[in-house]
C-alpha cells in the first residue's frame, strides 16, 4: 500500500498524538520517508546521522522506536536522542534511526501493543522457531492474549518485512530496540552484554519465536540491545535520559569490533515471497 500521508502530515500525527514530542519538534527533526509504511499506509519515518569524527569504515547502528505501539515513552526518547546526534560533533558511528515503526499502534485511541491488523510485530519476524512454535506459544503460553498474536505467518505484517528488508540493505552492526515498561536492560546476540546502562541494570528477558530479538541477536548474529523503560507513558528524567545515553555510547565504542556479523539473504528466506 502506498504511503497516504506526507512527512509534514506524519508528524501532524505523531507530533500531535505524543506532547512531549509535538508537531515541530518532528519536523525539526529532518525526519524523511522510507520506502516502507504501515498497515494503514502511514510512512515509517527516519533520519539518517553519518559519523562526525573520521574513521576509516564506520560502523552503523540502527535504533527503533516504538515497536508497540502502546510504549509510548519509547517513541518520545528516541526523538530526544535524535536532537543529541544532531547536535554530537564527534561521534564516530553511522545511525540510522526510527522514532515510531508502529505508527497505527501509536495513533489510534487508545493506543494499542499490536498494529492496525491486531498482530504484535515483535513476534512477526521470521525465526528459525517461528512455523514450529509461534502460534502453539501464542496459544498455550498466552492463552491467545490478543496483545501478543504473532500473526498468521512470519512477516505477514508490512512493517515486520519492510524492517527485515532494512536490516539486510542498511547491516546494521547493533540494533537498539526501545520499549517499555519493565525498566531492565535487554541484550540478545554475540558479544558481552552491558551490565547496565544509566539506572536500567541488565536483565536478559529471554527470546520469543518472532521476536526482533531473536532472529536479529540469535539467528543472524546482530546484537540487539533492547532498553526496557520503566513506564510507557511517563518519560525518565532529563538527567536519566542522558546517563543512559552516555553508557550506551561508551558501551557501543568499546564493544564494536571490526568482525562483521553474519547476514543471511533475505532472498532465501523460506518465507520471502511465500505468501
Amino acid at each position: 500500500m502506498p504511503p497516504l500521508a506526507t512527512t509534514e502530515i506524519a508528524c501532524q500525527l505523531i507530533g500531535g498524538r505524543l506532547q512531549s514530542v509535538g508537531v515541530e519538534r518532528c519536523l525539526r527533526a529532518g525526519v524523511q520517508m522510507a520506502d516502507g509504511a504501515s498497515a494503514h499506509g502511514v510512512p515509517l519515518l527516519y533520519r539518517d546521522y553519518p559519523p562526525t569524527s573520521r574513521r576509516t569504515t564506520p560502523k552503523r547502528v540502527l535504533m527503533l522506536g516504538g515497536i508497540h505501539g502502546d510504549e509510548l515513552s519509547s517513541v518520545s526518547i528516541v526523538f530526544q536522542w535524535m536532537e543529541h546526534l544532531a547536535m554530537s560533533r564527534f561521534q564516530p558511528f553511522h545511525w540510522r534511526v526510527y522514532p515510531c515503526v508502529n505508527p497505527d499502534g501509536l495513533l489510534i485511541r487508545p493506543p494499542t501493543r499490536v498494529n492496525a491488523n491486531g498482530v504484535d510485530l515483535n513476534r512477526n519476524f521470521p525465526t528459525r522457531d517461528w512455523q514450529t512454535d509461534a502460534l502453539a506459544y501464542w496459544e498455550t503460553r498466552t492463552g491467545r492474549d490478543p496483545r501478543r498474536f504473532p500473526g498468521p505467518h512470519a512477516l505477514s505484517e508490512p512493517e515486520t518485512r519492510w524492517l527485515v528488508r532494512e536490516i539486510q540493505t542498511f547491516k546494521p552492526d547493533v540494533i537498539v530496540s526501545v520499549h517499555a515498561p519493565f525498566g531492565v536492560l535487554d541484550f540478545d546476540g554475540p558479544r558481552e552484554p552491558p551490565e547496565r546502562f544509566g539506572f536500567l541494570h541488565l536483565h536478559q528477558l529471554g527470546t520469543y519465536p518472532g521476536s526482533l530479538g531473536n532472529f536479529a541477536g540469535m539467528n543472524i548474529g546482530v546484537p540487539v540491545i533492547t532498553l526496557e523503560l520503566p513506564h510507557a507513558g511517563i518519560m525518565p528524567s532529563a538527567q536519566q535520559q542522558q546517563r543512559i545515553w552516555a553508557d550506551m555510547l561508551a558501551w557501543l565504542e568499546k564493544n564494536l569490533q571490526e568482525e562483521a556479523p553474519l547476514y543471511f539473504r533475505l532472498e532465501d528466506h523460506p518465507w520471502n515471497g511465500a505468501r
